[in-house]
């Protein structure tokens, strides 16, 4: 990996912007007020910030590269390699793409999920950003948790979430309706009968309904990615859009 000197700008050291040069040493600062010493690459940052890579902990910009309008479908593979530049080009080196697994057909829909698991999974290795899947779980998806937890015990998942979308507003359904196709009639009738089904929670109570009782539990046993990301933050070196993450 290329060591870089980079000086003239102005950096950000435990928390405080200050004038210095620094030199990495492959993903780590290898000294600050250094001289260029050994680094193969010299970078003049006058007139500009020099920061850590960024983590997004919960992005979901990526459905646009794979839907930019309704009805036009990009291939997965090539939404998440164009998404990678965007957040490369923007100073995020991490990234958590969320997707939510719903009732609603397309991109929030179960078919959804799994390809877009499928294709992080697949493409890894060949994106310069740090690329993690964030799962957000509709509580009233019951039938998804045995898929779900088996995602969690692999190792697959790296955040998980629970949303509750079900009591949406008037506004919010005849959007729904428009975005899916389907009649307000028909968005109603499905609403209604999801909340029907929905188990009951006590107001204010802190407990979850007893079917998410195993995703909680299977929850509790992950690795909390997110805290190792942040426990990590502070390695990190600029980087060339073809290099790995740090």
């Amino acid at each position: 990996m290329t060591d870089i000197f980079i000086e003239g700008g102005r950096t950000l050291v435990d928390g405080a912007l200050v004038e210095t040069s620094l030199r990495t040493s492959g993903r780590d600062i290898g000294a600050l007020d250094a001289e260029q010493g050994r680094a193969t690459l010299h970078i003049d940052a006058t007139g500009l910030l020099v920061l850590p890579g960024i983590i997004d902990l919960h992005g979901d910009a990526f459905e646009r590269q794979m839907m930019p309008r309704p009805g036009v479908d990009f291939p997965t593979d090539v939404a998440l390699i164009d998404s990678d530049r965007q957040a490369i080009a923007n100073g995020i080196t991490t990234v958590f793409h969320g997707t939510t697994w719903s009732w609603e057909p397309g991109l929030r829909s179960a078919e959804n999920a799994r390809k877009l698991l499928d294709a992080i999974e697949a493409l890894r290795p060949q994106l310069a950003a740090d690329t993690r899947f964030h799962l957000r779980h509709e509580t009233h998806n019951l039938e998804a948790e045995a898929e779900i937890i088996q995602w969690l015990t692999e190792g697959r998942i790296d955040l998980f979430a629970f949303n509750d979308h079900s009591n949406v507003k008037p506004k919010k359904r005849n959007q729904l309706a428009e975005r899916t196709g389907l009649s307000l009639e028909a968005v109603n009738d499905m609403l209604d009968r999801i909340v029907a089904r929905r188990p009951e929670v006590p107001p204010r109570s802190r407990g979850w309904p007893r079917p998410h009782a195993r995703l909680i539990s299977a929850c509790s046993r992950m690795t909390t990615t997110a805290r190792q990301c942040a426990r990590s933050s502070a390695h990190w070196a600029p980087r060339s859009p073809n290099s790995r993450s740090m």
